[in-house]
Formats: C-alpha cells, structure tokens, sequence
C-alpha cells in the first residue's frame, strides 16, 4: 500500500474511533479543507484548528450515530479518493439521512494538504429541516 492511501486509512480508522487528534494529526497546518456547497458546513477552512472546529466538533454536537462508511480507496498517488456513504439523525429534528459521498484527499511530503467533499447535499439538508 502507497504511503499515502495508508495515510487516509488511518484517518478513517481515527474516525471510526471517535479520536479527534488522530483524525487531524496529518494535516498540514495550512491545510485546505472544502466542504461543498450547500452542505451545512459548506466552504473553506483553513488549518486542522479550523477544521476540527468548524466541521468534525460541529458534526459531533449536531448529529446522532453520524458516520462516514467508506467503501473504496482509489490510489492516485499524491491523490487519493475515498468512496462511501454518510449517515446519521440530525437531533434537533430527529431525521434520518444516508448520502453518497467522495472524498478527493490531496497529500504532500507525507501530510494532507488539501481536501474537498463531493455529496448529495439535498439529501443532508432534508434531515436538518432546510428541505
């Protein structure tokens, strides 16, 4: 396995275990992280502090049982995809979802230097009472 699917591997992994340090330990301080348009976390943060705050601690605090069930690793070398399917129930409205979802992870020197999420946005909305 290349270095840097691996990399990805054990920050899903982290993921999986709730562990928040491990989950930003490769980023790049000046990392690059884009939630799409339209999702509820929707733009550009800067930094692994901004993106704990702003996407995974928020993800925590707002959702029930949210997961993120990746099914595929793609390999491109200093760039790698991850392919799966969000899921979870929105608290203050109790709603379920399950999206698809792509994950373009952008890696240099070892760290994570950029990332960008591609999923079904409606889907997610409809759960947090913005259908």
């Amino acid at each position: 396995m290349h270095p840097n699917i691996q990399i990805i591997a054990d920050h899903y992994a982290a993921s999986d275990r709730g562990d928040l340090a491990g989950m930003i330990a490769p980023f790049a301080a000046d990392i690059r992280w884009t939630e799409a348009a339209g999702f509820p976390y929707a733009g550009t943060y800067v930094g692994p502090q901004a993106v704990a705050e702003h996407v995974f601690e928020r993800i925590r605090d707002e959702w029930d049982d949210y997961t993120v069930a990746i099914d595929e690793l793609v390999d491109g070398g200093d760039t790698v995809v991850g392919i799966g399917t969000y899921s979870g129930t929105y608290k203050a409205t109790g709603r379920f979802f399950a999206a698809r979802v792509a994950h373009v992870w952008r890696l240099a020197g070892g760290e994570v230097a950029a990332f960008e999420q591609f999923t079904d946005t409606e889907l997610v909305n409809r759960a947090t009472g913005g259908d």
